[in-house]
């Protein structure tokens, strides 16, 4: 006989380990918010990242600001020989 999986308790286990290893699953849902905002108002995005103004990476939210931003210019940062930023993107305020 079979055990039934509890895949409430699962969820719950999979979304506080992400969220303890650097916020992933909070990030995906900020991007994926942003995204369905900008879908129901009718932008055209094709081709473009949804660029925040403080990165999500470094504790940013949709709150703090978003917009449309071309891959390159979204992507990362000009680097440094030892791999660190050189400076950071000004455009983002």
């Amino acid at each position: 006989m079979t055990k039934t999986r509890d895949y409430k308790r699962e969820w719950a286990t999979e979304k506080a380990r992400q969220k303890k290893n650097g916020g992933v699953l909070e990030a995906k849902l900020e991007r994926q918010r942003a995204r369905r905002k900008l879908d129901k108002e009718g932008v055209a995005r094709k081709g473009k990242d949804i660029a925040h103004r403080k990165a999500l990476s470094k504790g940013g939210s949709n709150k703090d600001g978003y917009f449309l931003d071309s891959p390159h210019n979204n992507r990362s940062y000009a680097r440094a020989s030892d791999h660190k930023p050189k400076a950071t993107y000004d455009k983002k305020g």
